[in-house]
């Protein structure tokens, strides 16, 4: 299998597209990047996890797609701007940018050291300044730049014990207006995609800690109406949508998927949903 295939879809949403993607090894990103090829789009597949990236890229070009891996830590501008850049060369252009990686250390306030801090707010909020700024002249060169920025139901409510995470997917939901606002005259459009419980590693890096994660997840589904967890799946479609043309005049806001979980301050499901009959 060739990892660095270049062929891809003419047709699509995102035909003629070329997309850079954090966190993409796994979860939300993983299957934006398998999304966003299906749809047309070059895919630079960017991560830590080095192996991971591969083995996505031979499914995206198994599948007829065109990607690449980019392993980089993206809390280092230097690993962002060579990952830029390496899109670039290989593609030819940047038109989409999405800040999806993403980490969390669940602990108290009082217990987090200068460093644990730092290295939150840096994967989670430093690493987009990193991107934009190195993306911004491909973007206003293209005519139409997309940057979805992933926050979470954190960017809205507390959640215990991960203060700074959820001060981290505060910051995002601002900065997403700022770079919505100073740059809509050159033709970028910024929006905000905040999902709520989702299957990836990270929510389970989170209920991991628990006595029992699996009773753990039970409890916090009965507060949501749909009773489900999303799929990544479920979260890429609505990145999609601000990467493209469906959502033109969309900028400096933000789309809330969450199964209904931020809909009232009580609730507890008292029996089966419907949507939990395919579980």
């Amino acid at each position: 299998m060739n990892s660095d295939a270049t062929s891809s879809s003419t047709h699509g949403r995102l035909a003629g597209r070329v997309a850079w993607i954090s966190g993409a090894t796994s979860g939300i990103g993983a299957a934006a990047a398998e999304l966003f090829a299906r749809e047309g789009a070059r895919v630079a597949v960017i991560g830590r996890r080095g192996d991971l990236g591969r083995a996505l890229v031979e499914r995206i070009a198994a599948a007829g797609g065109a990607a690449f891996a980019i392993e980089a830590d993206v809390s280092r501008e230097a690993d962002v701007q060579r990952s830029i850049a390496a899109t670039v060369e290989r593609f030819g252009r940047l038109d989409i940018l999405v800040n999806n990686a993403g980490m969390v250390e669940v602990r108290d306030l009082h217990e987090y050291s200068a460093e644990q801090w730092d290295r939150v707010m840096d994967v989670n909020v430093k690493s987009m300044f990193f991107a934009f700024k190195h993306a911004y002249p491909h973007l206003r060169a293209a005519r139409r730049g997309y940057v979805v920025n992933v926050g979470s139901i954190s960017s809205f409510v507390g959640q215990a014990r991960t203060p700074v995470y959820t001060t981290s997917k505060h910051a995002i939901l601002g900065l997403t207006r700022s770079i919505a606002l100073d740059y809509a005259a050159e033709g970028v459009r910024c929006n905000c995609v905040c999902p709520g419980i989702t299957d990836t590693p990270m929510l389970w890096e989170h209920l991991n800690v628990r006595p029992d994660p699996q009773a753990a997840l039970a409890e916090r589904l009965r507060r949501v109406p749909m009773g489900v967890p999303l799929s990544p799946l479920d979260v890429a479609k609505s990145i999609l949508y601000f990467s493209c043309e469906d959502s033109a005049g969309i900028t400096g806001t933000s789309v809330t998927i969450d199964c209904g979980y931020l809909t009232a301050a009580e609730w507890q499901c008292t029996g089966a949903t419907a949507f939990q009959e395919n579980l």
